[in-house]
């Protein structure tokens, strides 16, 4: 028998970036400026950003044969404020983490301050708390790059 498990955990990230926020917003609502932060060469991306609409983004390892797959179900868009979508994580087709999450934006002297709040499940083993607020933190940073 297969033992499985479900680990709970939370982490909020913050950053400010040099852009309005209707810019900071606008690069994850359009798909062509989120594939060049949010993605990886050779990913495959498809975007529909409006309330109900979804994501996906499907990761090929080296060998070119899809290791990950995300994807999400955008609940709640207000236009320039927040975001929430509920998504899962899958490794070789399995779910490995299901998640919420909430992008908040703000209006900052620096230009905007973002805040973003994920509250997973981390299912059987798959991935690990720390490794997702990496990854997270990762493409935020690579949002820098895009937004200077």
């Amino acid at each position: 028998m297969t033992e499985h498990s479900a680990l709970h955990s939370t982490f909020t990230l913050e950053r400010v970036y040099p852009a309005t926020t209707g810019r900071a917003f606008a690069a994850w609502a359009d798909p062509a400026s989120k594939f060049r932060w949010f993605a990886n060469p050779g990913d495959e991306h498809d975007l529909d950003f409006r309330p109900g609409g979804r994501e996906s983004l499907l990761h090929h390892g080296k060998d070119g044969k899809p290791t990950l797959r995300f994807e999400s179900l955008y609940n709640d868009i207000v236009p320039d404020e927040r975001i929430v979508y509920s998504g899962t994580l899958f490794a070789d087709d399995r779910p490995a983490t299901v998640s919420i999450t909430t992008v908040e934006f703000e209006t900052s002297a620096e230009g905007t301050r973002l805040v973003l709040t994920e509250q997973g499940t981390f299912l059987d083993g798959l991935e690990e708390p720390a490794w997702r607020e990496q990854g997270t933190a990762d493409w935020l940073d690579k949002l820098t790059a895009e937004l200077t």
